[in-house]
């Protein structure tokens, strides 16, 4: 048995996150970045459905990245924290910039069989079932940089602009691995204005699915440069409470 992995049966410390990664449009890729960041390497979509404990509970989400390139640096622009854990929502915006919003999420490995459903405002807009195939390689350590975007808004019905302009925030994690599962399924993504992955980042390409068991070794977040706030304007309306464009807290019309 791995030692990385012996914890007490039913312990969420160990819990697998469910790695879904497939190729986009590039064009539709950089239309959801806002100024300031360019596309990466590759026009590539990870889907993080995790369980995780924050703050002493455990945490149900999906994580919803795009590849980009900030300032020379590689790494995944957040469009969206769906959460089932309403208390970490508002202060995690507040504070850090990061995307949450509320969902509800099924996620179970039972033996072989994995699955996972995610609905938004009555909208289940992804699943996905599958079963382990084979063990990975584990790898080397790693960092991850995530960028998430902080601003508040100006306190005004009739004037546009910031009272804190958009800034963005450095996410470095650092990472080992402590197991790493090929998952070989069916990811469903079905239309939904409120996290619109199939109309503004559709597959492809066949996802690369697989089950990871991280290391936590470290974590960083810092407040980094401004944003140019005119251009940044547009993006400052977002659906639910995540990094996708929308109007008024609400999906684009039209």
């Amino acid at each position: 048995m791995n030692e990385k992995l012996a914890t007490t049966p039913g312990d969420h410390y160990n819990w697998p996150m469910l790695k879904i990664r497939y190729l986009t449009d590039p064009a539709k890729l950089a239309a959801v970045l806002p100024p300031g960041f360019e596309p990466g390497s590759r026009p590539e979509v990870t889907l993080t459905v995790y369980n995780v404990p924050v703050n002493g509970e455990p945490e149900q989400g999906l994580l919803t990245t795009v590849l980009c390139n900030y300032k020379g640096q590689e790494g995944q622009f957040a469009l969206g924290y769906g959460i089932d854990k309403e208390a970490e929502i508002f202060i995690s915006q507040e504070k850090f910039g990061q995307p949450k919003y509320p969902a509800e999420i099924k996620y179970y490995r039972l033996g072989e069989e994995v699955g996972a459903r995610v609905t938004h405002q009555n909208y289940t807009f992804l699943e996905f079932y599958g079963k382990v195939t084979d063990t990975l390689d584990n790898g080397p350590k790693f960092d991850e940089h995530e960028f998430w975007v902080k601003y508040s808004r100006a306190a005004s019905y009739v004037k546009t602009g910031f009272d804190f302009p958009p800034h963005v925030v450095n996410v470095v994690s650092n990472y080992g691995t402590a197991q790493k599962l090929k998952v070989e399924g069916e990811l469903i993504l079905r239309d939904s204005p409120w996290d619109p992955l199939t109309e503004r980042l559709p597959p492809v390409s066949k996802p690369e699915t697989y089950l990871w068991t991280p290391e936590f070794l470290g974590r960083s977040v810092d407040l980094g440069d401004p944003l140019d706030a005119d251009a940044f304007e547009p993006w400052a309306n977002t659906i639910g409470n995540s990094r996708w464009r929308g109007v008024n807290g609400g999906p684009l019309k039209g």
